[in-house]
């Protein structure tokens, strides 16, 4: 199951208390202080791992506490500091605030980690001149998760338009396909193989009029295509499905504009797809005279441009490094 989303409690570890206690020495009524200082709670910590796909982890389990620091004792001995609680979420996940919806960080690649509640300190053990004092409470946070896919390719479409079966070509993933639209739910994604080099293609579910203010989710799968470097827009040009091309086109480009002029400006390559079927030959000239650049002929079905089109895609994102996915 695709989970993009969660919202969560933490709470850090709260601080070990000091110690009262004093040495005995023989003929004197009061010793020497000897507690000893407590340890200091354990951090939430939050770490983007490439083993982790989705939030699903968060989805029911939605409390986590670290530990609690030990109490300190007598003969001068520290509490233990608490254990650290690490959750592992996909690169490209979000961390807000709950309520306000506050940035707190965005962990975009594997490895970056964040301590999003900080342990308590522990207390002060007895000394000369101080009195033992208790530990601090570790802070506590509530948080909305949201995952963003980082890949380098998005492919986009209207539902039907062929885009799992050209994502199941291109690559080795195995999306659910059927000849009725809505069959893709939530995002795919695959590597794209091209002699020594390679990139990731995520596939969203074919998008709707609408989709920019949510209709279908289509703004929660529009999320998904943000990072990406190039945009992969799949047309029926055979007109298959019941749609007009250049239509179809128009209106997808409208959403996203809709949606974020961000994501619209994103350099676009076009695969005019099911060259196999009647339809196509007498739609396609007047779609190029509409659409100039960057337009590829394919057949997800046959295979035919295929090879065309993941060297376009390659020598686009050679020539862009590192620019759609901030």
């Amino acid at each position: 199951m695709f989970v993009d989303e969660a919202k969560i409690f933490v709470k850090a570890g709260n601080g070990g208390n000091g110690c009262r206690s004093f040495e005995r020495i023989r003929g004197k009524v009061y010793g020497r202080p000897s507690g000893g200082s407590g340890g200091s709670g354990g951090a939430v910590i939050i770490k983007a791992d490439n083993n982790k796909q989705t939030l699903i982890d968060y989805r029911y389990n939605k409390h986590f506490k670290a530990e609690n620091g030990k109490h300190g004792s007598s003969n001068h001995k520290n509490g233990k500091r608490g254990r650290d609680s690490v959750l592992e979420v996909p690169p490209g996940t979000i961390i807000k605030e709950q309520g306000s919806g506050l940035l707190l960080r965005d962990l975009r690649e594997s490895g970056d980690s964040v301590v999003i509640a900080k342990g308590g300190a522990g207390g002060r053990g007895n000394s000369v001149g101080h009195d033992a004092t208790q530990g601090k409470p570790g802070e506590g946070r509530e948080l909305l998760l949201e995952l963003k896919i980082v890949a380098d390719v998005g492919i986009i479409g209207y539902p039907n338009a062929g885009k799992s079966t050209l994502l199941s070509k291109l690559t080795d993933a195995k999306p659910k396909i059927a000849g009725f639209p809505f069959t893709t739910k939530e995002p795919n994604l695959g590597v794209v193989k091209y002699y020594d080099s390679s990139f990731v293609v995520c596939d969203i579910p074919g998008l709707i009029e609408g989709a920019h203010g949510g209709r279908g989710l289509g703004d929660r799968f529009l999320r998904h295509i943000e990072r990406t470097e190039i945009l992969l827009h799949v047309v029926d040009i055979s007109g298959f499905d019941g749609r007009d091309p250049l239509v179809s086109y128009d209106k997808l480009n409208d959403e996203l504009r809709l949606y974020s002029r961000k994501l619209a400006s994103k350099p676009q390559i076009v695969a005019a797809n099911k060259s196999d079927l009647t339809g196509f030959r007498r739609n396609i000239d007047g779609f190029r005279r509409h659409v100039k650049e960057n337009l590829v002929e394919i057949s997800s079905i046959t295979g035919d441009g295929l090879g065309e089109l993941k060297e376009l895609l390659k020598r686009y994102l050679d020539d862009r490094p590192g620019e759609g996915r901030k």
